[in-house]
């Protein structure tokens, strides 16, 4: 790419007076130079990674920086390729007279040191975002672009102080942020850094410490806070980048992700992990929703989890019997305290099915030392034990590998078991979770199979620790082998060199292959979760063992859990086990039409007297249409007419089929998600009470230009 010939700036006809020289001559020669460093740039990092690349893969340290240094250049070249002078959010210009500051999404210098983008998530960075009239920290005033295909089509300034007044400021009633405000919708979230206001912007640089809430209502761009708040942490906080645990984000659904799956990256950020709770499970992909509602609500009860640990442990209960054991040198016998010593002697804290080994070793012990080493060659004493089949048997019965479905599928199967592992249950509630197809699982099996994966561990890393031994040591031979003919040559070196040292040198452990670890196992050092109103205490158990520091970011509002939230957020949090809580507020509605607004706060209300219903701040002008369900096609076909841009939805009718730019959702499914058309079908049969009323405000506030409902 070579720097930019003509001006990047493609306004309008209407804006015409806003691409007058004196207003954007500045910019436009300083976009001239964000392009030729962008171009130098990215040829140095092609340059450095070719020389990387050709360089030998090496071994230890060594291999590992460079390996290190070929990933961080490779981020780094993705980041610049994905934008050209369009990295630039915008500028600030200071008070004090001194030379205006572009922000960027990411840094960047030219070649004489000079910075022509500040990262946006620096501290200087700070006043675009955070700045008020109020309160200007240190701005007389300030610009935002619109950019549409890397051309600015609008722009608009702000002005904090009489001095800015008299600098090249085009005023014209923030033209370019109304209009983002109802831009068409497209199938991914849109690009929003550069309208963040000031109150999502004192939430997304706060500190990492504890449990902070986000709480807020629709439009109130909550999840443009998580997304950002996400890049954010990792960027500016040193306890949360690679190497430390990083940072984790959980959205509510599929759907969800990828609608919003283009917004980390388009922020300079591509180390955040997203998932659903579904995909931390394995069975999460075939779970299907919890039929009963009564038992939803048992297996929601933070207290289910607790039942894993006596599930277990009744798969790690010694022998109560001696067992005498046959050697080729004689009978050797483990008695009952022997078996309990055996058994105690697994580390705390190693799963079940690694922990045996650790176990098995301390039996062999045991009856070895009841050897005399000076008549029996132990190596084969041990080998001859391993061999034994009654020992294995008993051992096996008495500690077995276990895979985490079969404990779960047991609880569901065998009403002793369960009321021996949650004796705090009812019979009729142990009744209740029985079922014919234990293995059928649900969404709310889904806490209870990840408590019993992370308490058994995996029945077969003890195999691949065996095999893993077992090639360690047949390369030591053949290096054995190999010092040995160099010795046998004559060779002086080899002679003088220390043999064993040498042998575990030339081992080459890189051809062990290892097992790609679970990469939502954890430990994460923060994490973010989005429509925090919904999860069950057990989830929240899931998610806490994945996040030992107690660091999250929890977005949500109890006016939208389907389930009711009737405690504080403060008394949740406190109650699954986070002690540090802060609740930050979002109170200003940026998304959602006030026409649509009116219309769904009474719903909610009616249901949630204390609902958080944020204020809207703009208004579309169209009326919400009430019309007949007859006329569905009619209205979806004239919009699309109308609209040859932008998205629409069905929420409520699982009849219609989606087809370009419309889609056809639940009302649970479209939580978080935003469309420029919504058709609510028939939503007096969503059901009564909150879970009912929820489901109807969720749905009438997905509408970020028109809300057509449909009855009868």
């Amino acid at each position: 790419m070579n720097p930019i010939q003509t001006s990047p700036f493609q306004l309008p006809d209407r804006l015409t007076a806003k691409s007058d020289p004196a207003l954007v001559g500045d910019d436009e020669r300083h976009f001239a130079a964000i392009a030729e460093s962008l171009d130098q740039s990215i040829a140095g990092i092609e340059d450095r990674l070719e020389v990387l690349r050709r360089q030998p893969g090496g071994h230890g340290q060594a291999g590992l920086e460079r390996d290190l240094e070929i990933h961080r250049l490779s981020a780094r070249l993705r980041v610049l390729r994905r934008f050209s002078v369009d990295a630039c959010l915008g500028r600030m210009v200071p008070a004090d007279g001194s030379q205006p500051t572009y922000i960027g999404r990411f840094g960047l210098r030219d070649a004489a040191g000079r910075r022509l983008l500040v990262d946006w998530r620096t501290p200087a960075a700070e006043p675009f975002f955070a700045a008020t009239h109020a309160q200007p920290m240190g701005l007389a005033s300030r610009r935002r672009y619109r950019w549409t295909g890397r051309r600015v089509t609008d722009y608009w300034d702000e002005v904090f102080t009489p001095e800015g007044l008299r600098s090249n400021a085009a005023l014209d009633d923030q033209s370019a942020f109304i209009a983002s405000l109802g831009a068409s919708r497209s199938p991914r979230m849109r690009d929003v850094l550069g309208t963040i206001q000031a109150d999502q912007d004192a939430i997304i640089r706060a500190g990492s410490r504890g449990a902070l809430v986000v709480d807020g209502g629709p439009g109130t761009g909550k999840t443009v806070v998580a997304l950002h708040r996400a890049a954010y942490l990792v960027y500016s906080d040193p306890h949360l980048g690679e190497g430390r645990g990083g940072v984790l984000f959980v959205g509510p659904s599929p759907a969800y992700l990828s609608y919003v799956e283009d917004v980390l990256p388009s922020l300079g950020e591509e180390s955040v992990q997203t998932c659903t709770l579904r995909d931390m499970v394995t069975e999460g992909a075939v779970a299907a929703a919890e039929p009963d509602p009564a038992v939803a609500r048992l297996k929601a009860d933070g207290r289910m989890i607790d039942a894993i640990e006596p599930a277990v442990r009744l798969y790690e209960e010694p022998p109560m019997k001696p067992l005498l054991v046959e050697t080729p040198w004689g009978e050797l016998r483990l008695s009952p305290q022997d078996w309990a010593e055996a058994f105690a002697s697994a580390e705390p804290g190693i799963p079940h099915n690694e922990a045996r080994d650790q176990v098995w070793d301390t039996v062999l012990d045991i009856l070895i030392d009841q050897a005399d080493g000076e008549e029996v060659p132990l190596h084969q004493l041990r080998r001859a034990l391993a061999r034994n089949e009654e020992l294995t048997r008993t051992f096996a019965r008495a500690w077995p590998l276990v895979e985490a479905s079969v404990v779960v599928s047991d609880l569901w199967s065998v009403p002793a078991y369960l009321r021996r592992c949650a004796p705090w249950l009812s019979p009729d509630e142990v009744d209740a979770l029985q079922r014919s197809a234990p293995a059928a699982w649900t969404t709310s099996d889904l806490p209870l199979l990840d408590a019993a994966r992370r308490r058994l561990g995996d029945p077969a890393a003890s195999l691949r620790q065996r095999q893993r031994d077992a090639r360690l040591a047949r390369e030591r031979e053949y290096m054995s082998q190999v010092v040995e003919r160099l010795k046998e040559a004559g060779d002086e070196m080899m002679q003088w060199l220390d043999g064993e040292d040498l042998r575990n040198s030339l081992v080459d452990e890189s051809v062990l292959e290892s097992a790609d670890p679970d990469l939502l196992a954890g430990p994460f050092a923060h994490i973010v979760i989005d429509e925090a109103q919904e999860l069950t205490d057990a989830e929240w158990r899931m998610l806490l063992a994945r996040c030992p520091s107690r660091s999250f970011t929890v977005v949500g509002d109890r006016a939208q859990a389907r389930h009711g939230f009737r405690e504080s957020w403060q008394e949740r949090l406190e109650r699954v086990g986070l002690t540090e809580v802060e609740i930050a507020s979002l109170t200003i509605n940026y998304r959602t039409p006030s026409e649509v607004m009116a219309e769904a706060e009474p719903v909610i209300r009616a249901a949630i007297r204390d609902a958080n219903v944020p204020t809207s701040i703009r208004s579309s002008g169209i009326p919400v249409l009430h019309r007949a369900v007859s006329e569905r096609d009619t209205i979806l076909d004239d919009w699309l007419t109308r609209h040859p841009e932008g998205t629409a939805v069905v929420i409520g009718d699982g009849s219609f089929a989606p087809q370009e730019r419309v889609r056809s959702l639940t009302p649970e499914l479209a939580k978080g998600l935003e469309f420029d058309l919504v058709l609510l079908v028939e939503p007096s049969d969503f059901g009564e009470g909150i879970e009912g009323a929820v489901d109807r405000y969720v749905a009438m506030t997905r509408a970020t230009q028109q809300l057509a409902v449909l009855e009868g």
